[in-house]
């Protein structure tokens, strides 16, 4: 029976949202969560720096956690990296994430579609290929949010968030254009749907909240059983990896919290 474990990768504890999920899709499988906090936020980096960065820092962790496959569980490095990692190590499959535009178009009823993302993904020319190829007859706000990703980590560590804030960063994502609103926000960012409660109780009217998580999973799950050997061995423990190598101690209770061990 194989225990080699699936990695999952982000810039701080975004990626939870995905684990989580991928622990339901996936209950045999082995789990190290990877948490770049020596580099977050990824907003701050220039992209070939960012890309090089993320490439070093995978040599290390390929070899010393030897995964069957690693999960990108953050829109900035997907759209930034992801080619990279591949070309760099083609035997390692990548699952990446990307925003979930396609469902949006498929469900929406008005018309009216909005990506909350970070501002990177937002300037991406990969995300608005995905608007051309699938939503080019509904209307795409995109709308690259500065602070949310920060108040994510905050809410999480902390356990409480200024409401206020939070719906400053949503309030450009509801739009109101002849008798037609805005009904569906695409998440385009792991960390967001840890606040999704609050962005529920701060939006001015209800709309369908995609969260990317259980997609992104499932596209594992595909890929996972495909590969050579079995499940991971029933009594082994997730392990937390933090790149700073000295994370805050509220940082560590949260992963805790989460039944991850530090690696």
């Amino acid at each position: 029976m194989s225990d080699r474990p699936v990695l999952v990768f982000d810039s701080g504890i975004g990626g939870l949202s995905v684990l989580r999920e991928a622990r339901v899709i996936m209950p045999g499988r082995r789990f190290v969560y990877v948490a770049d906090d020596a580099g977050f936020p990824y907003g701050a980096w220039e992209e070939g720096k960012l890309s090089a960065r993320i490439v070093a820092v995978f040599s290390d962790l390929i070899a010393r956690h030897d995964p069957a496959m690693t999960l990108i569980a953050c829109n900035t490095a997907s759209t930034i990296v992801l080619s990279a990692l591949r070309a760099a190590y083609p035997a390692m499959p990548f699952v990446g994430t990307v925003p979930a535009i396609k469902p949006a178009a498929e469900r929406t009823r008005s018309g009216l579609v909005s990506v909350l993302a970070t501002p990177g993904t937002v300037k991406r020319q990969y995300t608005r290929d995905l608007i051309r190829d699938y939503a080019d007859k509904v209307h795409v706000r995109l709308v690259g949010s500065e602070n949310l990703a920060g108040l994510a980590e905050t809410y999480m560590r902390r356990g409480f968030v200024d409401e206020a804030a939070v719906a400053a960063e949503i309030a450009p994502c509801f739009v109101d254009h002849e008798g037609q609103q805005t009904d569906i926000v695409v998440l385009a960012c792991t960390h967001f749907p840890f606040l999704v409660n609050r962005m529920r109780k701060m939006a001015p009217w209800p709309v369908d909240w995609i969260d990317p998580a259980e997609a992104i999973a499932r596209r594992a799950l595909a890929i996972a059983e495909t590969l050579e050997g079995g499940e991971a061995l029933p009594d082994a423990r997730d392990q937390v990896v933090f790149t700073s190598g000295a994370p805050e101690y509220a940082l560590q209770r949260l992963m805790h919290g989460f039944g991850l061990t530090v690696a």
